[in-house]
């Protein structure tokens, strides 16, 4: 029976100390790039694998991450947790899922289970309810994309984000304009309805806008949206922006159903830029959150262990699809403002 390898041979393949195998085991991020890839290739030549139980005993902690998002049937946080997996899988971690349904008593039963699991660290994408100012913990603990309790946040700049949506309908020549806002009571929500708003009346205080507010669905979208479009033509909005892809292709369902042409008489713009949002006919313009960068950043911001983390925001892009153009009576209006976080598709 062949000799299973132990850290000792990885080390003497390598040509490292076993305290240096020990080190880019445990996914410390001190070790020189060089050296972490003399041992990962030896791991890889002598198919050595850790003895995760004994380590765990031996250290009080696991390999693992925990990743917990309010609903995982929400196509944009199921893109989250595929980066999130793949994060944690270039620090030779892997990552524990689990949904709180939007539910903070699962929230922290997650948290416990998470905790006495031993993890390495948890990232948390909140559940939209109001949290404790302080939560105790042993291990690090991650905000990513909403913010939980008082943990460092990763996420984007929303309003920056919504604005760049408002001033592409304000360059189209729109200036009747409905808004879906998210639930107010995320961050996230508030943030993204402050930034287009903001920026609407920033560019032409007169200009018509509609604000509602729903859930970050289809239904909310769609039902919204019926309301919206059963106004006569010389009242309806010509564009509208939602806080969600789900929301805004809810909104392209109405459209269809009442038999409006998109983009021709109604422009639609969501926001995060899930799969579906380049398979929906017309494709969809829209916010495009990097999932990949969010997610990276989370995860080293872990396995650094930084004594007092800040909250730490990215850049968003407006990509630009068929549910935009100009309005039916000023086709072919275009304004400029200068801004270039976009890219068309």
């Amino acid at each position: 029976m062949d000799k299973i390898p132990t850290v000792k041979d990885v080390a003497t393949l390598a040509g490292v100390s076993v305290g240096t195998v020990s080190r880019v085991l445990a996914g410390e991020l001190s070790v020189k790039t060089v050296l972490r890839d003399k041992v990962h290739d030896a791991i890889d030549a002598l198919g050595y694998r850790p003895n995760v139980m004994a380590r765990a005993l031996r250290t009080s902690k696991t390999d693992v991450i925990g990743l917990i998002v309010p609903d995982i049937t929400n196509p944009f946080f199921s893109q989250m947790a595929a980066s999130a997996e793949r994060a944690a899988l270039e620090h030779r971690h892997s990552l524990m899922l689990a949904s709180s349904h939007n539910d903070r008593e699962a929230e922290q039963s997650h948290i416990s289970a998470f905790l006495d699991r031993s993890v390495r660290g948890i990232i948390i994408v909140a559940a939209n309810v109001t949290h404790p100012a302080h939560v105790k913990s042993k291990v690090p603990i991650v905000s990513l994309d909403r913010r939980f309790a008082d943990f460092p946040l990763i996420s984007i700049n929303h309003a920056e984000a919504a604005a760049l949506v408002a001033d592409h309908f304000y360059e189209l020549g729109h200036r009747r304009i409905a808004y879906i806002a998210g639930p107010a009571d995320t961050e996230a929500g508030r943030a993204r309805r402050e930034g287009f708003v903001n920026r609407i009346r920033a560019l032409d205080e007169k200009a018509e806008l509609k604000i509602f507010s729903g859930r970050f669905d289809y239904e909310s979208g769609e039902v919204i949206a019926r309301r919206l479009l059963a106004q006569p033509p010389n009242m309806r909005s010509t564009a509208i922006a939602a806080a969600s892809d789900q929301q805004a292709i809810g909104v392209l369902r109405a459209a269809r159903d009442l038999g409006l042409d998109v983009p021709g008489v109604l422009s639609i713009a969501g926001f995060d830029d899930i799969h579906l949002a380049n398979l929906v006919v017309p494709r969809l313009t829209t916010v495009r959150q990097p999932t990949d960068q969010l997610a990276r950043r989370a995860v080293k911001l872990l396995l650094e262990r930084v004594s007092e983390p800040g909250d730490e925001a990215l850049s968003a892009s407006l990509i630009i699809r068929g549910s935009t153009a100009p309005p039916p009576d000023q086709a072919g209006h275009q304004l400029k403002t200068g801004r270039k976080s976009r890219q068309k598709e």
